[in-house]
């Protein structure tokens, strides 16, 4: 028997069809609530927003999952110079990024987890780790065997050396049996935050928060995982190796949206180069919906460079748009060309420049699935 019809991919992603049944399960790496909310922050979320309103306007129910890193060695250091507990000074953060993200539209994730109410988990991922072979305890710690993650990513010896130490890893930790291993369960000192664990007080590490919690919240795969750019290697790398060793279950994500860096001439927005700007800053003097579009009319996982040009011709842009709504239909195809682009590569620039063109029900659709009101 032979099938004339084809189902099509509710969402292609760097060429990879994404079909789907039942709600679509999606993670995204929130933030490590320290610091106030960039563009940078603002632009993962915006586009994982957009995501998930692309799959809702195809008909699927979907679960966002977006975590709180709220247990972190530059969290705990932070909350330290400011003389602050480090949950009431993550609690603080917290409450200026979810007043920033709702200005700019961003819908509240169905779950969100904070790392320290899924310290038990992350226990028993190391448990399960160190069972199955993949970890091994050494002094009070819990090392994940990640020799070959690297490797598997793509990424050269010397890169994975220079982006573990970025990232707070340690390749040289005497007592890691591999310069690639990462803490699962790390030993604390006296003045470190620490729970209990059947190796002595500690803390877990930052890439099997993610890991504990995505596998805690959404089970051992998902369907679309995002988060920055940067994040790739080694948060997403290891994440992704921790769970496919803990379950069994490959691949770990079906598609990645991983956002690309914002970037001031060249450099990438960040408290330690100095060059943030903050959404706050920039909504003082445009409305949310202009710097809304602004980081979506992009491919999104390219890097770009940010100046003022951009939300003013956002701007300009989104009042043609407005206009052009409110013209009469003049393409019947237009309003499935706009939703076409939106489904294949969340292809923003495509579906604006269809909707300029044709007006209508066409710019009236991209308006409302991408929430620019």
């Amino acid at each position: 028997m032979t099938h004339d019809l084809v189902p099509q991919p509710v969402l292609t992603l760097e060429g990879r069809p994404i079909h789907l049944i039942g709600p679509a399960r999606i993670y995204a790496c929130g933030i490590t609530p320290y610091d106030v909310t960039h563009l940078g922050h603002a632009a993962t979320f915006v586009w994982v927003d957009a995501a998930v309103r692309v799959l809702r306007h195809a008909g699927l129910e979907t679960l966002l999952v977006r975590n709180v890193t709220d247990v972190d060695d530059v969290l705990t250091e932070a909350a330290r110079r400011s003389n602050t507990p480090y949950d009431v000074f993550a609690a603080m953060h917290q409450y200026q990024f979810d007043h920033d993200l709702a200005l700019l539209g961003v819908r509240r994730p169905e779950h969100e987890p904070r790392a320290h109410v899924f310290i038990p988990q992350v226990v028993a991922l190391a448990q399960i780790l160190v069972d199955v072979g993949a970890a091994y305890v050494a002094r009070g710690s819990v090392y994940f065997r990640g020799g070959e993650v690297p490797d598997r990513s793509g990424v050269a010896e010397a890169t994975a050396r220079g982006l573990l130490t970025q990232f707070g890893e340690d390749p040289e930790d005497p007592f890691k049996e591999h310069p690639f291993d990462v803490p699962v369960w790390r030993a604390s000192t006296a003045d470190e935050p620490s729970w209990p664990s059947p190796w002595g007080p500690g803390r877990p590490g930052w890439h099997a928060e993610c890991t504990a919690m995505v596998l805690s919240e959404l089970g051992p795969g998902v369907d679309l995982h995002a988060g920055g750019a940067e994040l790739a290697f080694p948060h997403h790398a290891y994440e992704a190796a921790q769970a496919e060793a803990a379950t069994g279950v490959t691949p770990f994500a079906r598609a990645w949206l991983r956002v690309g860096t914002v970037q001031i001439a060249g450099e990438k927005m960040a408290k330690s180069t100095g060059n943030l700007v903050l959404v706050t800053d920039v909504l003082a003097h445009h409305p949310p919906a202009a710097l809304r579009l602004a980081l979506l009319n992009r491919r999104w996982s390219l890097p770009w460079d940010y100046d003022e040009s951009v939300v003013a011709s956002a701007a300009t842009t989104l009042e043609a748009l407005y206009s052009a709504a409110g013209r009469a239909d003049a393409s019947p195809a237009a309003e499935a060309a706009v939703v076409a682009a939106l489904r294949t590569e969340l292809d923003v620039p495509q579906a604006v420049s269809v909707a300029l063109e044709s007006g209508g029900a066409a710019a009236r659709t991209l308006v409302q699935v991408l929430a620019l009101q």
